[in-house]
């Protein structure tokens, strides 16, 4: 089912992860680094967590639910930057229909980055 431009009322902006130096062993060095990419128009409503309790995640904090319509711009291995906070996307939750034009995800606040 395709959106109506006013279901999609916020925007996120897609973080992509820059290449990384790999270190001797081929792992990654010393951090990874993520550049700024497009701003998108999406929905995002709160996911009140029933999932995430009952499947025992005691660290699920602020996790919300991303719609937007499909574009080749992110991924499950992005990052997204929403109200001035940084999520990660949970890659078991990205969903992709090309057909139906739609992509949707569960997108989670990174408290640690290190």
């Amino acid at each position: 089912m395709p959106f109506s431009s006013g279901f999609l009322k916020y925007v996120i902006q897609v973080l992509n992860r820059k290449a990384a130096q790999s270190s001797k062993f081929g792992l990654d060095g010393d951090g990874v680094e993520w550049e700024e990419g497009d701003c998108l128009h999406c929905n995002v409503t709160y996911s009140k967590g029933v999932s995430a309790m009952n499947a025992g995640a005691m660290d699920a904090y602020k996790v919300y639910i991303v719609r937007m319509r499909w574009t080749d711009k992110i991924n499950m291995r992005c990052r997204v930057k929403y109200a001035g906070q940084v999520y990660q996307i949970l890659p078991e939750t990205f969903h992709e229909d090309r057909q139906e034009n739609t992509i949707q995800f569960n997108m989670q606040l990174i408290i640690n980055d290190k």
